[in-house]
């Protein structure tokens, strides 16, 4: 109690209760009144008293520690008087870096107190850890010692609230940036300030929960009341409490260490560089009430004794010689009993106090230390009970035991017929005897539908099985228990080895049980114990209680959970032994094993579902190189068709000038064909030789397909036909190809590329130009011509319809799908059916809209004629022209034109297409004046030539196309002409 009453805080000498304070500095009120200022708490003093570094210094404290780091080690230490007012290098205890610092106190000749002034806390050092430092680095301080404003510690405080009131308020400012509005300052230096964290008044908070109280001001001052004790006494009292600025590490540390620094350097927190300085720990040895305390008086006073008696012996030397050796010998004697006297008294005091000490905390270390010993216990049985008893073993075992992979059935099957398959193989390849190698084939394929029986049901058998799951099982169940084990011994293999491992695990289980079953009742009982002194030390429970049988028994339940914890520990935390940790390993190579013998099994039929199945999984990029590899043969064999043709044309010039006869000498290379077809037919090609894509929206009573070539579109039109149809399909490309080499771009006519006949089935297949979403229909689904552009279209379709009737060629199925409108400028007519003869009706779906494109004659079962062609080309002009309008139609389903409100030369035209075609030619449709109108007298339409400059960009794939089909085709067909 009296050590307790020790530690409370000295009043000091009373004073006024509402003294002012005459060490205050008033401020400037226009400069620096309610100033305010951004800093970051470093060091705590008390409730209301810390220190804080400007967050605009950050750059100072880092540079001022790379000099330091620099100039220290190499600086010389200080030795005679220090001077207060001087800044020196300081070595801090625990990181071992260089800070600045001023002595506040010298302690001894060895040892100076000291304030690193850049943090504000303060340490014991050794005058060899202090030295000197040069000019450029005295300069101010860069912490500043900060009190809240309006607050004092209450007097008398006892210690304990004290420490408290100093870590609440360190954890409401350490390395927190708060806003300081300043109200005044001391003469040393210390600034009264309101501190603020965020939205946090700091004062508030520290008076709320009692650590400061308000104080009371005066009226002439309006300053709150300071009691002000030496900074000396301050460090000193700070020393001796029990919780230091640098003491305990688990709650006051974490607010006065200063940040360390490697090799040097200063390392920034990487929370935030405006936490550069923090505070110094000191070591609790430095803290010891001894380090202040120079020697007892007893021992004091024994000193001045012996000097005394030191010099009476000097003095009873000069006077008695005979006697000084005997003196000696006696003084000698007498010096030696002392000092083992004192070491006695010394050793005897320290056991004295180290026993009271012990008495008085024996009941409290013994229960730590329990508590310790169980929390470590809990731990073994969480982590180490699963390896040192080899349960992960147990359960590996388990897992590969239940859901073992076991051998297909439908393999064994599978390689019985498989091997039956090679010797068949084998015995036709050896086989000289023609007669008897039709039966050996027989039997061959005989045995390759059993083959292909047998791999069905194989296929389909392990689609059922989970290998890929089963696989992942044993992989992640051998790759932890290799981390847990490493490597296994080579050549174990014994069923001995798992019972042998079985056995040793239920004994070990067997004798582990009984210890933890002892433990965990010992512990009950300390338990319940605890829950039964509850009651004696309730003052509300009536009821009354021995205290001997309730409190008499702990010494007895304490020795018993002891020994049961301490020997669970021991039987975890010993060594296995060389027998268990053979045992174990031996198990442990037996499960891998076993792991890796059903991982191959698995690899087995996973290699046979693949051969099965011919699997070839190649990466994506194997895969692009592969079809680039195609392309680029499928190129070249199209140059080399490309030369061929002109060989070809070579032939046919010599046919024609020298050699007539050579067609009929030579049947089997097909130059009779190539001559009737105009140059178009090629004995070269084959679908199969080209990429092609079916186009189903294009695809029709003709099956159409997509393909490229050379980086150019085509389509690919195939034709059924037979030894009559494929004469007629000659014959008409024929005719049609030299209708257009003759003009070629000017022709109004689609191009053909080749015509080629299909070895294996009864097709013919024509080559032309893809021209996507080129066609009227598609064009006016999605932006509809111009009027401008609709006459510019329709004069190229005039011009094809003409260049087609010039050679007697009647088109006979001209519809919006079969004419083109190129860049929305250029029309071209398309294919039409070449298996048709010239006096086949026309298809009865050649409908737009609502309109039909069927001339009257036609519906009469009539022949095709060019007038039938013009009318066709009448209406899609008609329906170009009005665009969305609806039709009116008279009994024959002959459109009306009246209705609309057309351009007269347009209308003229018109009426002669549909009414009078008689008298009407391709020719002269091609030439009509409508055709010829300068552009400025078309009547404008701003909307859709918006729409068309929209439409334009996806126009250009479409030209660029053609372009390159133009090019080659002006290089390709030279020779034809």
């Amino acid at each position: 109690m009296a050590q307790q009453r020790g530690r409370k805080r000295s009043a000091g000498p009373e004073r006024p209760r509402h003294a002012c304070f005459s060490g205050i500095a008033q401020m400037d009120e226009d400069t620096h009144y309610n100033k305010v200022e951004d800093v970051v708490g470093s060091h705590v003093e008390d409730a209301v008293t810390f220190w804080a570094q400007s967050i605009s210094r950050n750059k100072d404290i880092m540079k001022i520690g790379c000099s330091l780091s620099e100039v220290c080690p190499h600086a010389n230490s200080v030795f005679g008087n220090l001077d207060p007012k001087k800044i020196y290098g300081g070595l801090f205890s625990e990181d071992k870096c260089w800070y600045r610092c001023k002595v506040l106190k010298i302690i001894s000749d060895e040892k100076c107190l000291v304030r690193y002034i850049d943090y504000g806390n303060t340490e014991i050092l050794n005058r060899s850890d202090i030295v000197e430092i040069p000019l450029d680095l005295q300069f101010s301080s860069v912490a500043k010692k900060y009190r809240l404003w309006g607050l004092q510690i209450p007097s008398g405080q006892e210690v304990t609230q004290f420490d408290q009131g100093r870590t609440f308020l360190g954890s409401l400012i350490f390395e927190k940036e708060i806003k300081m509005r300043i109200k005044a300052t001391y003469q040393d230096g210390t600034v009264i300030a309101q501190a603020e964290y965020g939205s946090v008044d700091i004062g508030e908070e520290v008076a709320k929960k009692g650590f400061a109280e308000k104080c009371r001001l005066t009226s002439s001052t309006n300053i709150c009341e300071e009691k002000k004790s030496d900074p000396g006494q301050l460090v000193l009292r700070n020393l001796k409490s029990p919780i230091p600025t640098w003491g305990h590490r688990s709650n006051q540390s974490a607010f006065s260490r200063p940040k360390g620094r490697l090799s040097g350097r200063m390392i920034l927190d990487s929370k935030n560089e405006n936490d550069a300085g923090n505070h110094v720990t000191f070591p609790k040895d430095s803290l010891a009430v001894g380090d202040f305390n120079l020697g007892s008086n007893v021992s004091l006073a024994k000193i001045k004794q012996d000097q005394k008696l030191i010099e009476e012996n000097e003095r009873l030397k000069t006077e008695k010689e005979v006697l000084l050796e005997s003196y000696k010998t006696l003084e000698s004697k007498v010096e030696q009993t002392i000092q083992e006297l004192q070491q006695e008294k010394a050793t005897t005091m320290d056991l004295t106090k180290h026993l009271e000490s012990t008495l008085k905390t024996r009941v409290g270390t013994r229960m730590k230390n329990l508590a310790a010993k169980v929390e470590i216990l809990k731990e073994i049985r969480r982590v180490n009970i699963n390896v040192r008893f080899g349960n992960d073993l147990s359960d590996a075992l388990q897992v590969l035991e239940e859901e073992c992979f076991t051998n297909p059935a439908s393999l064994t099957e599978l390689e019985r017929i498989w091997a039956e398959y090679s010797l068949a193989q084998e015995n036709i390849q050896i086989c000289e005897n023609v007669n008897e190698v039709s039966i050996l084939i027989a039997r061959r394929n005989e045995v390759q539908q059993k083959l292909n029986m047998a791999v069905e049901v194989f296929i389909l058998e392990v689609d059922e099985l989970p290998l890929n799951k089963r696989l992942k099982t044993l992989q992640d169940l051998s790759t932890s228990l290799e981390a847990v084990y490493g490597k296994a011994k080579e050549g174990v293999n014994s069923e001995e080895i798992l019972k042998k491992f079985y056995d040793w695990k239920c004994d070990k289980r067997e004798e582990f049980t009984s210890v933890r079953s002892e433990t965990e009742v010992s512990l009950q009982r300390l338990v319940g114990w605890f829950q039964n002194t509850v009651k004696a030390f309730d003052l509300s429970v009536e009821e009354p209680l021995t205290s001997e049988d309730t409190i008499g028994v702990i010494d007895e339940i304490l020795e018993k959970t002891e020994s049961s914890v301490c020997k669970e520990l021991e039987l975890s935390l010993i060594e296995q032994g060389d027998a268990d940790k053979e045992i174990i390993l031996n198990t442990y190579s037996q499960v891998l094993q076993k792991i890796r013998l059903e991982e191959r099994l698995i690899a087995t039929v996973q290699s046979k579902y693949k051969d099965s199945i011919e699997s070839d999984d190649h990466d994506g990029s194997e895969i692009e190189k592969i079809k680039q590899e195609i392309t680029d043969l499928r190129n070249s064999v199209f140059q080399e068709v490309y030369r061929e043709q002109e060989e070809y044309e070579k032939l046919n010039s010599l046919v024609h000038k020298w050699f007539p006869e050579l067609p009929l000498l030579f049947p089997e290379i097909g130059l009779l064909k190539y001559m009737k077809s105009g140059g178009l037919l090629t004995m070269s090609l084959e679908r199969d030789l080209l990429d092609a894509e079916p186009m189903k929206e294009l695809s029709g009573k003709r099956p159409l397909v997509c393909s490229e070539v050379n980086g150019q579109i085509i389509l690919l039109k195939g034709y059924s036909v037979d030894v009559d149809t494929e004469a007629r399909v000659i014959q008409r490309t024929a005719a049609y190809h030299r209708a257009w080499r003759e003009t070629k771009e000017d022709s109004g006519l689609l191009p053909l590329i080749f015509l080629f006949l299909c070895k294996s089935d009864p097709m013919a297949y024509l080559m032309v130009p893809y021209y996507p979403r080129a066609n009227l229909s598609a064009v006016q689904a999605s932006v509809p011509l111009t009027s401008e552009e609709a006459l510019k279209v329709m004069r190229g379709v005039a011009q094809g319809l003409h260049t087609l009737h010039k050679a007697d060629i009647i088109h006979g199925s001209l519809h919006q799908n079969n004419v083109f409108a190129l860049n929305r400028e250029q029309g071209i007519v398309g294919d039409f059916d070449f298996t048709k003869s010239v006096n086949q009706r026309a298809s009865v779906n050649m409908m737009v809209g609502d309109l039909s494109l069927i001339s009257p004659e036609l519906k009469m079962g009539k022949p095709a004629s060019p007038s039938s062609d013009l009318y066709a080309y009448g209406c899609l002009l008609l329906w170009l022209s009005v665009q969305n309008q609806k039709f009116e139609t008279n009994e024959d389903g002959i459109p009306k034109v009246d209705q609309f409100h057309l351009d007269d030369n347009v209308k003229s035209l018109l009426y002669s297409l549909i009414y009078c075609r008689s008298s009407m030619t391709a020719e002269q449709v091609w030439n009509a004046e409508c055709f010829l109108v300068p552009k400025g007298k078309l009547p404008p339409n701003p909307e859709k030539d918006t729409e068309y400059t929209q439409y334009k960009e996806e126009e250009e794939l479409k030209t660029e196309n053609l372009n390159k089909y133009k090019e080659k085709t002006r290089n390709g067909e030279a020779n034809f002409d």
